[in-house]
């Protein structure tokens, strides 16, 4: 689907009843997880992995629906938030991974990774957090109104597994330092080519939890009440400020959370970061994980 060149990994796979979950395992030592969103699949940490995995054993699921992972139909799988984290716990119990984690979250990633953190609070070590929310949103956001679409209208429906339109604009509206090439466009594209395969992206919007009474808002809200057990965790914030959904809002309320994280953050930079501000940002991520051993 993408070439060596740019995804140089030897993939692996876990069974979660019918379905295959693809994940990268690479390297050995303490487990560095890395957890993506939407519409982005593992490809996003790529340049991170081949940073980290002399020094650390570096896990990166796709989520079913996304990346190498099956694309199952609604009658095969829930596609939902209590889904995602039940799919990670199995993946990290299979490859026994129980202690000294450290979490790297963005976007859905971060709701998804720090639910499991909840569930599992003992076995967090550290935690790089990324343009993402473990916490309902902000009453000073407004929600953007081309999510809105999508997640409401059968037109937003439509243009999502039709022209995919959500991965397609992600693309190009992601990253605002540096404009992602075209090579890297299609490869972030290449796993939602067609109506089937794109079930996730659409899912996943659909899925975002606005109010009570919502899919997945209880976990939300449980997830928000506990990140005080982790004020003791060492934390990296690192935010892009022109994110159009993840935007400040999001990232002064992790700092009230967490006020002595160390927080990095550029005013021009976008949604995905992680390529935005990859020549300052995965250094400085590599700098963290050293200042803070385990």
């Amino acid at each position: 689907m993408v070439d060596q060149e740019l995804y140089p990994f030897q993939g692996h796979y876990h069974t979660l009843g019918a379905h295959k979950m693809h994940y990268l395992d690479e390297g050995s030592g303490a487990p560095v997880v890395m957890v993506h969103g939407n519409p982005t699949w593992s490809f996003y940490y790529r340049n991170l992995v081949l940073r980290l995995r002399d020094r650390y054993r570096v896990i990166v699921p796709d989520h079913i629906g996304c990346g190498y992972s099956d694309k199952p139909d609604d009658t095969g799988y829930s596609y939902t938030l209590k889904q995602r984290v039940d799919d990670l716990e199995s993946l990290l119990e299979s490859l026994g991974i129980d202690d000294r984690i450290t979490l790297v979250l963005h976007d859905w990633g971060g709701m998804i990774g720090m639910a499991y953190a909840s569930r599992r609070p003992e076995r967090i070590a550290r935690l790089v957090v990324m343009n993402t929310a473990a916490f309902p949103m902000p009453e000073t956001k407004k929600f953007p109104p081309g999510l809105w679409l999508a997640r409401n209208t059968w037109l937003g429906a439509w243009l999502v597994r039709g022209f995919n339109a959500f991965s397609l604009a992600a693309s190009f509206v992601g990253c605002k330092r540096h404009p992602l090439s075209r090579r890297l466009r299609a490869a972030y594209r290449a796993p939602y080519n067609n109506w089937r395969n794109r079930i996730a992206t659409l899912r996943f919007v659909q899925d975002i939890p606005l109010k009570a009474g919502d899919p997945g808002y209880d976990i939300v809200a449980d997830c928000e009440q506990g990140l005080p057990r982790f004020a003791d965790k060492p934390m990296l914030l690192a935010w892009g400020e022109r994110d159009f959904v993840f935007s400040n809002h999001f990232l002064d309320t992790w700092m009230r959370h967490f006020p002595d994280a160390e927080v990095h953050r550029w005013a021009d930079g976008g949604h995905y970061i992680l390529e935005d501000a990859a020549e300052e940002l995965i250094p400085a991520i590599d700098r963290f994980l050293t200042a803070h051993p385990l």
